[in-house]
């Protein structure tokens, strides 16, 4: 087995779509594009993204699209919509949309760990 180089991938965020920005860093983080990628194994490498602030949306996207929390009591059910979270912390709606196109498994925590959102 050769040993696993990790790059430092450096992602400029001004103007790109939510969903295809955080695609594009999935894939960086779970390593698909190197030639020796094995799906039970940790190859990805590490992402940078600058200007957070300036990521493009649809205007209904912020009202309509909610995230939903549950305490696991009765009542206990919270939600946001995209918009109050967006401008209350931009830096969470990349990191969760990244985070649901992740695998859900063992690695997902470790390839979370190698992504960095900067926000200026």
């Amino acid at each position: 087995m050769t040993e696993v180089k990790i790059k430092t991938h450096i992602i400029d965020a001004t103007g790109e779509s939510l969903g295809r920005l955080a695609s594009k860093i999935a894939k960086l983080l779970i390593g698909k594009q190197k030639p020796g990628y094995l799906p039970n194994k940790d190859m990805g490498d590490k992402v940078v993204v600058n200007n957070i602030d300036h990521l493009k949306f649809w205007p209904k996207k912020l009202k309509q699209k909610k995230y939903y929390r549950y305490s696991g009591y009765p009542g206990g059910l919270k939600k946001k919509t995209m918009g109050e979270l967006y401008f209350k912390d931009p830096a969470d709606v990349l990191w969760r949309a990244v985070r649901y196109m992740l695998p859900k498994n063992k690695l997902q925590k470790l390839m979370l760990k190698r992504l960095i959102i900067k926000k200026k």
